[in-house]
C-alpha cells in the first residue's frame, strides 16, 4: 500500500462572536476569504442549521446551528474556520500542556517590530518577545478573544544548523 499523501485544508478555531474574532484575526494580517462554510450549508450573517449528515460526520448535536468565516494569511495554507455555535455550554480552549492542538504558530520576519504593532493595535499578549534556548527563535504568545493561544515566532535557522 502506498503512503496517504495530504495537503493543508484548514485549522477550525470555535469562537463566541464570530464579529469580534474576525475584528482580532485581521488584526494578526488574516483577511475573510469565504464568508461561511459552503459544506457545512452556514454563512457568516445569520446562524442556519448545520444538515444533519454534517452534524453526523463531526459529532456534533443534530440541529446544530451556526455561522462561520474562513479566513487566510498571505493567500496560503492552512486557512482558519472560525465557527460561531448557537449554544450556551461552549468550554475554553486547552492550556499549552493539555492534550491535543492547544495553540496556532505564526511566523514572523521580525517580531519585535511585529509585536510593537499588535500591541498598538490592542492584542494582548501573555509573554513579550523572549529568547529561545541558544537564541534559535524569538517567540511571543497572545490569545485571541476566546482565549486560544497563538505563538507568534522568529526562527534563526543559520543557528540550527550550527547545533
Amino acid at each position: 500500500m502506498s503512503a496517504v499523501k495530504l495537503g493543508w485544508g484548514h485549522i477550525n478555531i470555535n469562537v463566541t462572536s464570530l464579529d469580534d474574532s474576525i475584528a482580532f484575526y485581521e488584526k494578526l494580517g488574516f483577511t475573510p476569504l469565504i464568508p461561511g462554510v459552503p459544506y457545512l450549508g452556514i454563512n457568516s450573517e445569520v446562524p442556519a442549521e448545520i444538515p444533519a449528515p454534517m452534524t453526523t460526520a463531526l459529532g456534533i448535536t443534530e440541529a446544530s446551528r451556526a455561522r462561520a468565516c474562513i479566513m487566510e494569511l498571505d493567500g496560503g495554507f492552512p486557512k482558519i474556520d472560525l465557527t460561531e455555535y448557537d449554544k450556551d455550554s461552549q468550554q475554553p480552549p486547552g492550556k499549552n500542556d493539555d492534550l491535543g492542538a492547544v495553540r496556532i504558530c505564526l511566523a514572523s520576519n521580525d517580531l519585535a517590530a511585529d509585536y510593537a504593532k499588535l500591541v498598538e493595535a490592542g492584542v494582548e499578549f501573555i509573554t513579550p518577545p523572549t529568547e529561545g534556548h541558544g537564541g534559535l527563535a524569538d517567540i511571543a504568545v497572545c490569545m485571541d478573544p476566546d482565549g486560544t493561544l497563538i505563538e507568534i515566532i522568529q526562527i534563526y535557522l543559520e543557528k540550527w544548523t550550527a547545533q
